[in-house]
């Protein structure tokens, strides 16, 4: 089955997946999620790649999955993997030569009602534990490269699939739908839950990630027969 790299968002960490990991695993997949150096300031997204492709190694037919602020980096670790698939999870999705910075300009986020509370545009429908302990773990999220342009000459050319959330305050699904058709041209797969819907619905995130790989998967023994 597939290796899945799953890249957490800004201000996070690895523990983000905790939930979606076992249900992968019980599914036969093996999975991959770090600690990004996100309290570098000096780290770039050179590290960040470096850090997940160091932790997958090895291994084979490589999944690689990012969440919100993920999606900057899940493209590039892709293509240095050479990945069988990418996915991205309520993230963002970078134009080539985009700042991080650029992006909700561009995008037309900023013309989106937010919530300035966490609690609802974060964390809405996640038990108040699950919320307790994700922001304690919570990091400072820094780096100059997010005032630099997006390196990546386009994206990479690899089955690619879209998640968007049906209940995300962050990222609302009306503008993830047209952000999402914009920037790779294909319809989003839509499931319950808020923007840590990963935390809110581990099975849903985690069988659509399996449906994804099986279909990688299938058009690659389709391809070497």
């Amino acid at each position: 089955m597939a290796t899945f790299a799953l890249i957490h968002g800004g201000g996070s960490t690895a523990w983000d997946w905790h939930l979606v990991t076992p249900v992968l695993m019980d599914l036969g997949h093996d999975v991959v999620a770090v600690d990004l150096p996100i309290e570098d300031e000096n780290a770039g997204l050179e590290e960040y790649v470096r850090t997940v492709t160091a932790a997958v190694g090895e291994r084979q037919h490589i999944i690689v999955v990012g969440h919100s602020l993920g999606g900057f980096i899940a493209p590039l670790v892709c293509e240095k993997l050479r990945a069988d698939g990418l996915v991205y999870l309520a993230a963002m999705i970078p134009w080539p030569g985009e700042t991080f910075v650029d992006w909700w300009t561009n995008t037309g986020h900023d013309r989106e009602r937010v919530n300035s509370d966490p609690d609802v545009s974060f964390f809405n429908g996640v038990p108040d534990d699950l919320a307790r302990e994700a922001r304690a773990r919570g990091r400072d999220q820094q780096g100059e490269w997010m005032s630099r342009p997006w390196p990546a000459e386009g994206h990479p050319t690899v089955p690619t699939m879209a998640i968007l959330c049906l209940d995300d305050q962050f990222f609302p699904a009306s503008f993830m739908r047209r952000h999402v058709r914009d920037r790779l041209g294909i319809e989003p797969l839509e499931i319950p839950g808020g923007h840590y819907a990963a935390l809110t619905e581990p099975d849903a995130v985690a069988n659509k990630l399996d449906e994804f790989a099986r279909s990688t998967a299938s058009n690659r023994q389709g391809a070497t027969q």
